[in-house]
């Protein structure tokens, strides 16, 4: 019994003691603070625009330097979009067969090119998919067209580049058919220079190939210097000798390019021998 009691007597003490009744207090978490979100340069601009313009202090000059500051960021942004944009399509762009043809008096293929109907249906699809709208504007200059190509993005930049040609009369065309082949192969080539296209002949075993002949490197680098001496516009040339590229003349066209060239050399020197002769005393 005594040592009962003693027990009891301990677990009564244990029961009511203070350190029994110690509770381990629970620290609650202060909610995390929401950082604010990245504001862009635009959104900013137009923060300072807001304000400003419900601020009667503020005075006009101000508001214009903010106007134009935040065009310029506009302006800026959408280059970066049109950039990227094109940066990722260009790897897409399909090379273009050359369906067209230039044939000889006697019904000879001399040499192929890309038909704008074949261009467009190519490339229509993909610009769209990647925000990009192709337009062209005509217009004359004299007896030339002049036709330009505005390659547009959505976002609100364009590039553009114009190219300026004689009436294509070949082949027997009458007026109204000489401004549109003249329309349709400046539609080709600002389209090309401002996506960057290629095109290629289509597959006939070489046949054709075989059968082409272009000009020389050494008369190459002549019709280039004669080009240079008398500033030709080379587009104007080309479309004159019915190539692409001066590597593209014909090798049977040669003495036909070099004969227009230096007539035109010619011109130049007799223009500036008249001009000293009026500059001198008599």
């Amino acid at each position: 019994m005594g040592q009962a009691a003693a027990v009891m007597a301990r677990e009564d003490q244990t029961a009511t003691s203070p350190v029994a009744e110690v509770q381990v207090p629970v620290v609650m978490k202060e909610p995390a603070e929401k950082l604010p979100a990245p504001v862009s340069d635009s959104a900013a601009i137009m923060q300072l625009i807001h304000r400003a313009a419900t601020d009667p202090n503020v005075d006009l000059d101000k508001m214009e330097r903010l106007l134009a500051m935040q065009e310029r960021i506009l302006d800026r942004n959408a280059k970066v979009a049109f950039t990227t944009a094109l940066a990722q399509l260009q790897p897409k762009l399909p090379i273009i067969t050359e369906k067209g043809e230039i044939k000889d008096r006697n019904g000879n293929v001399q040499s192929s090119y890309a038909l704008w109907e074949d261009i467009i249906e190519a490339i229509r699809g993909l610009l769209s998919k990647h925000g990009f709208a192709l337009t062209f504007k005509v217009g004359r200059e004299g007896d030339q067209q002049t036709v330009t190509g505005i390659l547009s993005h959505k976002d609100g930049h364009s590039e553009q580049t114009t190219l300026t040609l004689p009436l294509d009369v070949s082949g027997s065309k009458n007026a109204v058919q000489a401004v549109g082949s003249s329309v349709s192969y400046g539609k080709r080539y600002t389209a090309q220079a401002l996506l960057n296209l290629t095109s290629k002949g289509e597959d006939d075993d070489g046949q054709k190939a075989a059968t082409v002949k272009h000009i020389t490197d050494g008369q190459k680098q002549l019709l280039i210097k004669l080009i240079r001496e008398t500033k030709a516009d080379t587009p104007k040339f080309l479309f004159y000798m019915g190539a692409n590229s001066v590597d593209e003349i014909l090798a049977a066209d040669f003495n036909k390019a070099k004969t227009a060239l230096e007539a035109k050399k010619r011109e130049i020197e007799n223009g500036k021998a008249a001009g000293n002769e009026q500059g001198q005393p008599k």
